[in-house]
Formats: C-alpha cells, sequence, structure tokens
C-alpha cells in the first residue's frame, strides 16, 4: 500500500516541531517507560499493561517489518530539539486496497502541546500525497476527549459508537469510530 519512499529506514518526516522516523532498537527503553504509564497504555487498544521493554522491541521488529513490507507507515514522534529520544508513536496501517486505519499515542509529559495534532496531521497529509489511500479509520475509547480532539483537528468525521474486542484492554470496549475520505486528487507518479 505504502511507496518506496517511505519502506527506507532513513525516511523521516518534518514537521514544525517534531521528527517522524522509524522506530529504532534504541527506542525499546523509551518507548516501554512512555507506554508504560497506565494513562498512556488505557486509552491504547494494543498497549498492554504492563508494558516492558521486551514489548516494545516486540514491537519495533514488527513496525519495522511492516513499514519495510509497505503494510504499513509507523514513525517514531520526536521534538527536533532531542531526536533521539521518542515522546510517542504515529501510525497508519493498510486494512484492505485504498483504506488504512490510524493509530497514535503520546507520552504524558508531552500531551497537551499539539504535539500529536501536528504529527497525525503530517503522517495523515503524506500519507494521502503519495499513497492510493481513499479513506482513513480511527477508533478510540469511548471518553478520550484529546484524541477526540486530535481526530477533529485532522479532518476526521465521527461515524458513532460502538463496542469493540481490545484484548490489550481485557476485552469488550466502548468506542467512538471515525473516519477521513480523501480531500486531495490523488498523487500521479507515487512509487
Amino acid at each position: 500500500m505504502f511507496p518506496d519512499l517511505l519502506r527506507d529506514d532513513v525516511f523521516r518526516l518534518e514537521t514544525p516541531r517534531l521528527w517522524l522516523r522509524w522506530p529504532r532498537a534504541s527506542d525499546a527503553r523509551a518507548l516501554a517507560r512512555l507506554g508504560g504509564d497506565p494513562h498512556v497504555a488505557e486509552m491504547t487498544a494494543s498497549l498492554p499493561h504492563p508494558y516492558t521493554e521486551q514489548d516494545a522491541a516486540g514491537w519495533i521488529f514488527a513496525s519495522r517489518r511492516a513499514n519495510a513490507a509497505g503494510e504499513s507507515l509507523v514513525l517514531v514522534l520526536t521534538l527536533k530539539s532531542r531526536p533521539g529520544e521518542p515522546i510517542g508513536v504515529v501510525g497508519l496501517h493498510g486494512t484492505r486496497p485504498g483504506a488504512a486505519t490510524l493509530g497514535f499515542w503520546l507520552g504524558r509529559a508531552s500531551q497537551r502541546q499539539g504535539l500529536m495534532s501536528e504529527a497525525a496531521q503530517g503522517a495523515l497529509d503524506l500519507a494521502l500525497r503519495v499513497a492510493p489511500v481513499e479513506e482513513i479509520q480511527a477508533r478510540i475509547r469511548a471518553g478520550d476527549a484529546a484524541s477526540r480532539r486530535v481526530l477533529e483537528k485532522c479532518g476526521f468525521d465521527s461515524q458513532g459508537s460502538g463496542l469493540a474486542d481490545l484484548p490489550a484492554r481485557g476485552g469488550v470496549v466502548a468506542c467512538e469510530r471515525f473516519r477521513r475520505a480523501r480531500l486531495l486528487p490523488p498523487a500521479e507518479n507515487a512509487a
């Protein structure tokens, strides 16, 4: 789904305050610390709690493999002033031809600064310009006002609510669904 341009681990995306880059093995400790915060993990669909360094290392390996195969675009967020220190993650995962899902999380110390909206918008703009993505879906925990704001700022429309099976959260959980359709014409020469 995602073109060769994004399948190389030297790929980086710049936003006004951030670098978004492929996850690295050296990120495991920081990602485990940030994602292991119960406040962060409980709002995600997939971060188990506790989230260990081994969990993070396995996630890094799987994310790099999916990025290299063009199935996903998973990026670690870093502040430009500290490019070696992850603060969160944003990912687009192909689900079927022309469709992807968006997922994201941010360490607690970096929340409430607009950083995730900036990162998500950058990743979405890139994917919609260079990949044959016609729609992007997202799902958040019911009552997660911060994630709702991110999605709304990024042009997503609410598609209602319902129950979703989230094994990392212990089973069926109330969620809200969102969708964003392509707003730009498809890229002519995305390779």
